[in-house]
């Protein structure tokens, strides 16, 4: 797994660190709400049936995110 990558492409079990947002306003300050901070820590946990939308833990809640706003939030592998 490469150093740049979203974070709809992290591999259930794996974590990464936030790294940036490049989402529309409204959006930005939702993610920040919920935790998805630079340099946070966040792993996918589990995805749907149908692969949409997956869970994520991060600072202690486990949050599902669509794959088009997660898609929103660059990461590094951990």
């Amino acid at each position: 797994m490469g150093d740049a990558l979203t974070l709809d492409r992290l591999p259930v079990g794996r974590r990464a660190a936030v790294t940036a947002l490049s989402a529309p306003d409204i959006l930005r300050r939702r993610l920040l709400d919920l935790g998805f901070v630079p340099g946070c820590s966040v792993a996918a946990v589990q995805e749907s049936p149908w692969g949409d939308p997956v869970a994520y833990s991060v600072c202690g809640a486990v949050i599902a995110l669509r794959r088009a706003d997660a898609r929103q939030i660059a990461v590094r592998a951990e």
